[in-house]
Order: C-alpha cells, then structure tokens, then sequence
C-alpha cells in the first residue's frame, strides 16, 4: 500500500476513536450530584436536564463523525478526488480556475451533506432543550448568506495562494504567508461592521442605567469606549453570551440581548469588564500573532508537499495540481494541528483566569461576577464537570468551577 495513504488512513482512524474516546470519558465523568457551588442557581430538574442535554449532543455528534468519517474514507479509496478534478478540469483550462472549481465542489459537496445534522441539532436537539428560536427563513438564510460569504473570501484568498506557488518558485510559502495575513488583518477590521451584521442586528445600547454603569466602569479604567451594542441573538436561540471583537474605530463589544435579559446591572459590568480585560492584556492581539505564526508554519510545510507524486498516487489522481496538494496537505497536517490546538487552548484558558482577575480587581464586585458565570452556565446548560482530558483537548475557556475557585481566592 502506498506509504501515504497509510498514513492518512492511520490518522483519520486514530483522531476517529480519539474523538470517541474523549466523548465517552467525557460523559462517565459527568457528575450526578449537583456540586455545593450552583445550590440554589441549578434545581435538581434542570440539574438532570443538563446531563440529558450533554449525553444527546455528544451521541449526536459521535453518529455524524461515524458517519463523515466512513464517507471521507470510501471517497479517498474509491478515486473520488479524481473524478471532481476530471469533471474541474472539463469546465476550465486555467490553473487557477480549475481550482477554485475543485475546492468549490468539494466545499459545497461536504456543506450539503452537513446540512440535515445542522437542521437535526437546531431544530430537534436545540428545541427539546428549549434552546431553539431559529425559524426555517432564518435558518436557509444563514446557510445561503455562509455560502456565499465563504465563496467569495475562499476565492480570494485561494487564488491568491494558487497563483503565488504556480509563479513564485521555492518563494512562494512566504509570499502566501505575507498574502494570508494582510487579509487576516483586513477581515479583523472589516467583520465587526460589515459581515457580522449580515447575521446579526447590533443595536447601540439604549440611554439608561446599564449604559451609564459601563460608561463609568470604562471611565475608570480609561477605556475609549468605540460602542457597546446589543445583539438580538434571541432570534436564533435562548442562550446568553457576549464578546468584544475588531481593532480601532472598530471594535466593538457585544451583549446578547438574552444576557441582558437575564443578568442584573452589576453582574453585566462584570461581565463587560472580563471582555475590556482581553483587550487591556493585549490578548487579541497575542492571539492574532499566534495565529499569523502557525499560519506561516503551515504554509512553509506545504511547501515540501507541493505536486508530491507519492502523495497524489495514495489519492488515485491522473494529474498534479496545487490545488489538489492543498486539500491533500490538510490530511497530512492534522496531527499538527491538533497539537497546535491543544497549545492554542492552553493559552486561552490562561487569558480566561487573566481576563476575569482583571474583572475582578478592577470593578471589584467578585460576588456579581460568580453570579453571571453561574447564570450564564445554568442558562446554557453547560457541563459541570467535563473531563480532564476533554478540557485539556477541547476546551478554550476553563470549566465553570476552577474558574469560580480562582475567583473566590482572589477576592
């Protein structure tokens, strides 16, 4: 068998029982006494409720990886990445053309497919939890919005990326590099104002009570305030959130309207002053170079997989291509990534305690804050207790409690 394919089949089938392995853990850890800490915030029926809603989502998503992994594997065993390249390369002679035919299909195929276990989440899984709120329009108007979002900024930046390593030689993973993260950086900008609203009404928050609290808050903290807005995620679901994204003029910071709903004026400013923290420990910024970092590692990589034959026989294709070794390449550095997750992570969760001392010792109402991560929880039916090694994997933001612990300490 070709070494190659070896490999990727090796990789698909242990990131497959991983995945299963983790979720398993993940669940049997799932405690059925209702920690001390969320007495009095969880009732023992929506306490059983939120186990119910953990065991469902995780049995759900274990069937859809079962079954996008099966299909992954016969595609790639039967030639199937050949015959989209015959029925590409039929429709266009341009490299370029070709490709983002190729890459097209394949994204469209995997989105199609997608689409009845997203319907069956959203409207079965999400609704008997009380979650959902998301009519049929909105739901095919999101997908179409998506589509069309992903093909126009996925052309972009894909034919840009084709283009550098048909012409630029031995070059040309530096020229992607530099290429990849000036478009990161436009989108950083151009996202909170012009994309999110495609999705999203943001509102600026309304003169009253709550706006003056968080004007005050910022004053003391000398915190430019560019907008705080109100964002009616009510229209898709109950649960509660906010977060603050863009640079400059603009960023913005954003509310769910379901929060706003739910928390008092107190826990709201904490909550605000844990997303005003991010930006004051610089953050966003500490991840975006993280990011532009691994995104040049991974282009510098694919350098060496470019038009590998070896690699496109493992595939069953009749032509090389740089398009193809993208897709190709992706297999291949799954494991790297994974890895690079799990660091990523690590240091998400390490600004998270940072963002909420912050929150803490600035606005100096521990007891609120406690109280909105607790309704916050309860709202979302969030798991308790996960597993330690789901947290290590998976998790971006630490569990609910140790966050509460370190709280607690601080004040």
């Amino acid at each position: 068998m070709n070494i190659y394919l070896s490999i990727i089949l090796l990789i698909i089938v242990i990131e497959y029982f991983l995945s299963l392995l983790v979720e398993k853990l993940n669940v049997k850890n799932a405690s059925e006494k209702l920690p001390s800490e969320f007495e009095g915030f969880y009732d023992a029926e929506k306490y059983k409720l939120s186990q119910e809603y953990l065991k469902e989502n995780v049995n759900f998503g274990l069937i859809k990886d079962t079954i996008f992994t099966t299909i992954t594997v016969i595609f790639i065993l039967s030639g199937g990445f050949n015959f989209i390249d015959i029925i590409a390369r039929n429709f266009a002679k341009n490299p370029i053309l070709t490709g983002l035919i190729f890459t097209g299909i394949i994204t469209f195929a995997a989105q199609i497919l997608s689409i009845p276990f997203s319907a069956y989440h959203t409207f079965c899984i999400e609704a008997k939890y009380g979650f959902n709120k998301t009519t049929i329009k909105t739901f095919i108007l999101d997908m179409v919005k998506a589509f069309i979002l992903t093909a126009i900024i996925g052309s972009a930046i894909l034919s840009v990326i084709f283009w550098f390593f048909e012409a630029a030689g031995s070059m040309a993973w530096v020229y992607c590099w530099i290429a990849v993260t000036i478009f990161q950086l436009f989108l950083l900008f151009i996202a909170p104002v012009v994309i999110m609203p495609l999705f999203n009404k943001f509102i600026p928050l309304e003169e009253g009570e709550l706006k003056s609290a968080i004007e005050n808050y910022a004053k003391t903290q000398k915190f430019a305030l560019a907008g705080v807005f109100k964002m009616d995620a009510s229209k898709r679901s109950t649960k509660s959130n906010a977060f603050f994204t863009g640079f400059g003029k603009f960023r913005r910071i954003a509310l769910f309207d379901t929060l706003i709903a739910k928390q008092t004026i107190d826990e709201l400013v904490s909550v605000l002053a844990h997303e005003i923290g991010h930006y004051k420990k610089k953050h966003f910024i500490k991840g975006m170079f993280l990011s532009i970092i691994t995104t040049g590692m991974m282009l510098f990589v694919l350098s060496f997989f470019i038009n590998n034959k070896g690699l496109f026989e493992a595939f069953k294709m009749q032509n090389l291509s740089i398009y193809a070794s993208l897709i190709f390449f992706g297999f291949l550095y799954s494991p790297i990534n994974l890895f690079l997750s799990i660091f990523s992570n690590v240091i998400s969760r390490k600004h998270e305690y940072e963002a909420d001392k912050f929150a803490v010792t600035t606005y100096r109402k521990p007891e609120a804050f406690v109280a909105a991560l607790k309704k916050l929880t309860v709202d979302n039916l969030s798991n308790l207790t996960p597993h330690p090694l789901k947290v290590f994997l998976d998790y971006s933001h630490p569990p609910v409690l140790k966050r509460i612990e370190a709280i607690k300490k601080l004040s």
